[in-house]
């Protein structure tokens, strides 16, 4: 082991005796930093690896839209299936409708979807809460749940479902009735959104509300696991035959949404990493003090044959070290209190009684947790990186010292 290093952990860590104060306080102060980074980014990662997560399941890896409609969608779908890494893609329209039951009317968004083919896509399945998605057919519907309590409809019930087709066949003096359907289920995602205003009804029965024909509004496609979107949107495109859109990845469909949720989260990573910056200005300032107080020391190691670079390394190793130490110590107290989060949380709603809002806004009472790998090397690298960079000041000071000077200094 070089003398520098040995003499580095030395003044950090004396033995025989208790660890000084000034490596306790400079220690913690990095930890705290690094828990309260390690915290937010997992919290903050946790909501937006959630939202990507329900933004795929809901809608695919890749969208096929067209500027218009998709005429004849067999060609296209076939075109899609043929299409290497692709395991399930379904038709879908799209639009907006007026639901009544019991003389309350609601104006939700409505999909068509092909029940044969929507579950290789879309697992609707899996949230179901209230019937079946083998009950729907083309006089059935599907309701969000905070649709159909809306509504106050449940399985069973019929409503009444009028389209905007309606107008344009008044315009011709035709005559176009609300469709009845009955409810065949009640589906819950966890996205307040679409649990709040969204119905689906067979592809067939859209076709019939917007008088679309055999037409569809695009194509939502399933990509294998681990498969690149954008590449497999870029591929897709190649192979779609003339008037069947254009395919875009799930980021790309979705890009504004997505960089307001990391900017959310830069922004929250930015501020915080000040308490980090604060921690290496105290831990600068202490070992100034130290290279000040034990200036004829340093003298005594350059008079001795230490080298001005040995002197400095001393110094600024004793920075290093007590980053390496914080940041282990603030990783372990944030995976603790990450452990721990849905306790500590329900503990505070309960105490707060606010647990009925957390579940309103977000459909959970849950914390979601996600730390992606370059996120926890972030927080690492920069909180050792800054806490060397404050021992280099005091280092490059110790290392103008002269050894006459430094030995006759009181």
């Amino acid at each position: 082991m070089p003398w520098y290093l040995h003499l580095a952990l030395r003044q950090l860590f004396p033995s025989g005796r208790r660890v000084p104060f000034f490596t306790v306080m400079s220690i913690t102060g990095v930890l705290l930093g690094v828990a309260l980074l390690y915290v937010s980014t997992s919290v903050m990662g946790g909501f937006g690896f959630e939202i990507r997560r329900m933004i795929v399941e809901t809608q695919g890896d890749v969208q096929v839209r067209s500027g218009s409609l998709i005429a004849d969608p067999a060609p296209a779908l076939a075109a899609i299936r043929a299409t290497k890494g692709v395991t399930g893609a379904t038709p879908v329209a799209e639009g907006v409708v007026m639901l009544e039951h019991k003389g309350r009317p609601v104006f939700p968004a409505i999909q068509g979807v092909d029940p044969a083919t929507v579950g290789s896509v879309v697992p609707l399945d899996r949230y179901m809460r209230a019937g079946s998605l083998d009950d729907l057919d083309d006089d059935g519907v599907i309701l969000s749940a905070q649709l159909a309590s809306a509504l106050g409809a449940r399985v069973g019930d019929r409503v009444e479902v009028t389209s905007p087709l309606l107008l344009e066949r008044l315009k011709s003096d035709e005559v176009f009735l609300p469709r009845e359907l009955r409810v065949a289920g009640v589906f819950e995602i966890g996205h307040q959104h679409l649990d709040k205003n969204v119905a689906v009804v067979t592809l067939r029965r859209m076709q019939d509300l917007y008088g679309l024909g055999k037409a569809v509004h695009g194509v939502n496609v399933r990509l294998a696991p681990g498969a690149d979107a954008d590449a497999a949107a870029a591929v897709l495109d190649g192979n779609l035959p003339p008037g069947a859109g254009r395919a875009r990845s799930w980021k790309a469909a979705n890009e504004g949404f997505l960089y307001v949720i990391q900017l959310e989260k830069n922004l929250i990573f930015f501020l915080l990493m000040f308490i980090v910056v604060v921690a290496a200005f105290s831990l600068a300032s202490s070992l100034l003090t130290s290279v000040v107080r034990k200036t004829r020391e340093i003298g005594l190691l350059r008079a001795l044959g230490a080298g001005a670079g040995q002197v400095a390394a001393c110094f600024c190793l004793q920075g290093f070290l007590i980053g390496v130490w914080g940041t282990v110590l603030g990783l372990g107290a944030g995976w603790v209190f990450m452990f721990f989060r849905n306790d500590i949380l329900g503990a505070f709603m309960r105490l707060t009684s606010r647990e009925s809002e957390m579940l309103q806004f977000y459909n959970t009472n849950l914390l979601p947790a996600h730390l992606s790998a370059a996120d926890f090397w972030i927080i690492v690298g920069f909180s050792v990186c800054v806490s060397t960079l404050a021992g280099l000041l005091p280092a490059w000071r110790a290392s103008r010292l002269k050894p006459t000077e430094a030995l006759r200094n009181d």
